[in-house]
C-alpha cells in the first residue's frame, strides 16, 4: 500500500510544479499586424509553437520546413487551432527549405525575394542533435552544416531584404549546451574525430558567436541580432538519442515533469520577435525571457571573425 501511496503522492507534487510553471510562463500580447516572419523548422516542436503564437498575434508567418507535406499538414492544424479572423489578420505560408542542402536554401531565398516586399523578423530555428556522423548534400558534417552553415547562408542572402525593412530582427536559437563545444579550425568538418554530443555543442557555440558578429556588422541599419537557449524541451529533436526500453517509461515520466513543453520553450523566441521591450537591442543573449551571461569563448571577437571569414567561403559567398 505504501508503494501506489508514494506514487499518488509523487504524482499530485509533479502536477503541482506544472501548474506552477505554467501559471509563470509570461504572457505575451501585443499585435504583428502587417509584419512578415520566416521560421525555420516551423512544423513541429519550438518551431511550430512559434508560428502557431505569431499567427495568433496576426503575423504573416513563413514556415520554411524541409518536409513540405508535414509542414502543410502542420499549417492546417495551426490554422485550425488559432481560428479564422473575422478581420483577416495573420497568414501562414508553407515554403520548401532544406537547410543541409545550400542549392535548396538559394531557391528559399530567391522565392522569397522574388515574393516578398519585406521581412520583419527572421527566426533561425531549425537544428538537428546529437545524430551519427552523416553530411550535407555539400559535404559538411550533419550538425554544423545545419545548424550553423545553413542558416548562415540563410541570413546573408536575406539581409538586404531585412535592411530594407528595419526596423527588422533576427533571431537565433542556441543551447545552453555551447559551453560545452570549441570552435576547432583545424577539423571544421569533423574530419579527424566525431563526437556527436560535442559537434551539438559546437554548432550552439558558431550561433552564438555568428549573432555577435552579425550584431556587430549591422550596427546602425536598424536590423538587430539576438541568440538563445530555450530550455529543455520535449520536442523530437532528440530522435537521435539512444534511451534503453527499461529506461524510457521513467524517462517519459521525467520529461513530462521536468522539461519544457514546445509552447514554453518558445517563448523567448516569440519575445525577441515581438516584444517593444528588445527593440534596438542586439548582440545578446537571452533565457527565459531575460537577458544572461556568456561564457568568455562565446564573446571571443576574433574567432567570431575568423569563424565568419571561414564560413562566407565554406558556404560560396567569397571564393
Amino acid at each position: 500500500a505504501a508503494l501506489p501511496a508514494l506514487a499518488l503522492g509523487a504524482g499530485l507534487l509533479v502536477a503541482a510544479w506544472r501548474w506552477l510553471r505554467g501559471a509563470a510562463r509570461p504572457v505575451l500580447g501585443g499585435s504583428m499586424r502587417g509584419k512578415t516572419v520566416i521560421i525555420t523548422g516551423a512544423n513541429s516542436g519550438l518551431g511550430r509553437a512559434a508560428a502557431a503564437e505569431l499567427l495568433r498575434m496576426r503575423a504573416r508567418v513563413i514556415m520554411g520546413c524541409r518536409d513540405r507535406a508535414r509542414a502543410e499538414r502542420a499549417a492546417r492544424e495551426i490554422r485550425a487551432e488559432v481560428g479564422e479572423r473575422a478581420d483577416g489578420g495573420g497568414e501562414l505560408v508553407v515554403r520548401e527549405l532544406d537547410l543541409a542542402s545550400l542549392r535548396s536554401v538559394r531557391a528559399f531565398c530567391h522565392r522569397v525575394l522574388q515574393e516578398e516586399s519585406r521581412l520583419d523578423v527572421l527566426i533561425n530555428n531549425a537544428g538537428v542533435f546529437q545524430c551519427p556522423y552523416m553530411k550535407t548534400e555539400d559535404g559538411f558534417e550533419m550538425q554544423f552544416g545545419v545548424n550553423h552553415l545553413g542558416h548562415f547562408l540563410l541570413t546573408n542572402l536575406l539581409l538586404g531584404l531585412l535592411k530594407n525593412s528595419a526596423p527588422s530582427r533576427i533571431v537565433v536559437v542556441s543551447s545552453k549546451l555551447y559551453k560545452y563545444g570549441e570552435i576547432n579550425f583545424e577539423d571544421l568538418n569533423s574530419e579527424i574525430s566525431y563526437n556527436k554530443s560535442f559537434c551539438y555543442s559546437r554548432s550552439k557555440l558558431a550561433n552564438i558567436l555568428f549573432a555577435r558578429e552579425l550584431a556587430r556588422r549591422l550596427e546602425g541599419t536598424g536590423v538587430t541580432v539576438n541568440s538563445l537557449h530555450p530550455g529543455i524541451v520535449r520536442t523530437n529533436l532528440g530522435r537521435h538519442v539512444n534511451i534503453p526500453l527499461l529506461a524510457k517509461p521513467l524517462f517519459n515520466l521525467v520529461s513530462w515533469a521536468f522539461f519544457k513543453t514546445p509552447l514554453e520553450g518558445a517563448q523567448t523566441s516569440i519575445y525577441l520577435a515581438s516584444s517593444p521591450d528588445v527593440e534596438g537591442v542586439s548582440g545578446k543573449y537571452f533565457g527565459d525571457c531575460k537577458e544572461e551571461e556568456l561564457l568568455p569563448k562565446a564573446m571571443d571577437d576574433l574567432v567570431a571573425r575568423k569563424l565568419w571569414d571561414i564560413s562566407e567561403v565554406m558556404v560560396g559567398l567569397l571564393k
